[in-house]
């Protein structure tokens, strides 16, 4: 054998603790993009929120520092300052520095808590560039600094505490790991302290960003119940929400349900505290006892006939807006990330606690039961319905251009990898993108109009849209439970509309059409945003395109000094650009402006549409009143 082809145990390497951070820095948070960054606050945030939910805390605050950094303070009990007996340093430098170091562990320091991998506070400061941590407890204050997580010098005892108690962590993070963004997103962080505030009523948490001033207090003493209430509204709800608590040992199941009358569902399950996006073993023991309840219900009723099929899960739950919450002594996670209960054992315990106060409540309340059965029957007849619409949507093969819809103009690459699928508002802006596309990776589907409203509408009258029924042919993939991956032709799909009003609108709709019925394409980064200019500016010799009012600004300021008149054309849409600007500007690899749509994106798109697009008018009202002001240039 070659001998430098050798595999020896010199080309091993061993990495500990937080170099093993910092190499592989997804393995713990996920991604090192946005939603990674915030990651890292979610990890400090939720430590304080274990001290609340096991009776040591009830105020917390975070705060968005002027120079990028972001503090959390709670006044809890405080980490151990103590000298830790087998690491022969303090309790906090123990934890801030050792992956497997903390008070999570079965040993009585938490009944039960979010961060259990042990992992969570010491990732934190392996991927800050400087992390700050002060405690205040047996009426003194503490305090240490770290640098990429290796401390500058031991805890640190600065003088008296006042009597006050708590934890206070700041964290800068390391613009070496995350190369994308160091910015937070106070949206992003507002959305989750309101969740948490829902979770934990009786807990006041505070969020301030010191750069514009703004502050926000969360406080929901109506706990879940309330939190169902607030994302049911605009849903046009069909009775009062159902709510209840059980306990069977160490293990506390929370619900609160309403059914309404929108064609989807929401379910957001939590596991102590920590949001299970992807569900778990908690999320399919809930939505089994429903099912098995509204049916077994059903039939006692009469309201199901002797020898009819039983009604699907996805039928009883058409409507359904739902928050479920679990507190569990050793909860197991799929990934460091906390997206999905594993624990096996959870299932049936869920099952039968929910089951059993369902059936209940069921039982006691007839009248509210005949409306939820009847509506899971109208959700089981639409689906049949919409199951022979769906036909018309199915493809005789991947690449069977004899099936695809007349107007896309395909690209010529069979190559799915490769391959994009431009969403083009009306005929006028889809010819200059024919025109001036590369016809080899680039495809163009004009679309005539907005598109269906799906939240509104049932799904067999969404498959009867044509609009629809072209953008499932082209994509390729089918919908819903028929929804196949494997089949998309195209890994960029990318919605270019006109920069105005009913193009915003034009693409929120087709967001919450991906979100409802091809969530997995946002889920793996398969949609895009292009951002068109919106003005050119010429002066002299000179020319740019704009994307913004403030780049506009800044432009103005640095042609100050250069002789001539500054034209400023505004394009209104897409259709005003011929096909090499609209080619050199938005489709150009090289030159254009993509982004990626996110979970969350399409979350508040939704969210946004509900309210201006729902049945209910006050929140539209509501919304209005609140906004009006910030519109300064109005397309009519």
């Amino acid at each position: 054998m070659d001998e430098a082809r050798r595999y020896t145990v010199d080309e091993i390497q061993v990495l500990e603790g937080i170099e093993a951070v910092r190499r592989r820095p997804g393995m713990y948070i996920g991604s090192t993009d946005e939603r990674g960054l915030h990651h890292l606050l979610w990890e400090v945030v939720d430590n304080a929120i274990d001290e609340a939910m096991n009776g040591y805390a009830d105020r917390i605050e975070v705060v968005l520092h002027a120079d990028g950094s972001v503090s959390v303070r709670d006044n809890g009990r405080g980490i151990p300052v103590d000298i830790h007996p087998q690491t022969k340093t303090s309790g906090v430098e123990t934890v801030l520095t050792r992956l497997h170091a903390g008070g999570k562990f079965g040993k009585g320091g938490y009944r039960a808590a979010g961060g259990l991998h042990g992992v969570g506070i010491s990732v934190v400061n392996a991927l800050s560039e400087t992390l700050e941590v002060e405690v205040r407890q047996k009426g003194r204050r503490y305090f240490q600094r770290y640098h990429r997580g290796v401390p500058e010098a031991p805890l640190a005892d600065v003088g008296p505490s006042e009597g006050e108690t708590g934890t206070w962590v700041r964290i800068v993070p390391d613009p070496e790991i995350f190369r994308e963004t160091t910015q937070f997103r106070l949206s992003t962080i507002a959305a989750r302290l309101r969740e948490l505030a829902y979770l934990n009523p009786g807990v006041t948490i505070r969020l301030v960003d010191e750069s514009t001033g703004e502050e926000h207090e969360f406080r929901e003493d109506g706990g879940i119940r309330a939190y169902v209430e607030e994302l049911a509204r605009g849903k046009s709800p069909l009775h009062p929400p159902i709510a209840f608590a059980v306990q069977e040992g160490e293990t506390r199941v929370e619900v609160a349900l309403v059914f309404t009358e929108a064609q989807s569902e929401e379910i957001l399950s939590f596991v102590n505290n920590i949001p299970t996006r992807e569900g778990g073993t908690h999320e399919s023991g809930f939505k089994a006892a429903l099912t098995r309840i509204v049916n077994d219900y059903a039939r006692k009723a009469g309201l199901i006939k002797e020898g009819d099929a039983n009604l699907t899960g996805e039928d009883v739950r058409e409507g359904l807006v739902a928050v479920l919450s679990l507190r569990l002594l050793e909860p197991q996670f799929e990934g460091q990330t906390k997206t999905k209960l594993s624990n096996s054992e959870v299932k049936p315990l869920v099952e039968q606690l929910v089951a059993t106060e369902f059936a209940r409540f069921l039982e006691e309340n007839p009248s509210v039961a005949r409306v939820i059965v009847e509506r899971a029957i109208l959700a089981a007849r639409a689906r049949e319905a919409a199951r022979r619409a769906r036909e018309l949507t199915r493809r005789k093969g991947a690449l069977d251009s004899a099936s695809l819809p007349g107007k896309l103009a395909d690209c010529t690459s069979r190559d799915p990898r490769e391959s994009e699928l431009f969403i083009v508002e009306g005929d006028s802006a889809g010819g200059s993108a024919k025109d001036g596309r590369d016809r080899h990776f680039q495809a163009i589907l004009p679309l005539r109009g907005k598109i269906l409203n799906v939240e509104k509408a049932r799904l067999d009258k969404i498959f009867q849209n044509e609009e629809i029924r072209n953008l499932v042919t082209a994509i390729g993939t089918g919908v819903g439970e028929e929804f196949d991956l494997s089949r998309l032709r195209y890994h960029k799909i990318i919605l270019m509309t006109d920069a105005d009003v009913d193009g915003a609108h034009i693409r929120t709709l087709l967001l919450t059409f991906f979100y409802r019925y091809m969530r997995p394409l946002i889920e793996g980064g398969y949609v895009y945003i292009a951002q068109p200019p919106l003005y050119k500016a010429t002066k002299g010799k000179r020319s740019r395109y704009l994307y913004s009012d403030a780049e506009l600004e800044e432009l103005k300021r640095e042609w100050a000094d250069v002789r001539g008149e500054l034209v400023v054309q505004r394009y209104k849409g897409l259709g005003e650009m011929n096909p090499d600007q609209l080619w050199e500007t938005t489709m150009n690899p090289e030159n254009r402006r993509l982004y990626r749509v996110t979970i969350q994106d399409a979350e508040e798109a939704e969210r946004i549409l509900q309210t201006l697009m729902g049945e209910d008018v006050e929140p539209r009202r509501e919304f209005l009143r609140a906004y009006a002001h910030a519109v300064r240039n109005l397309d009519i």
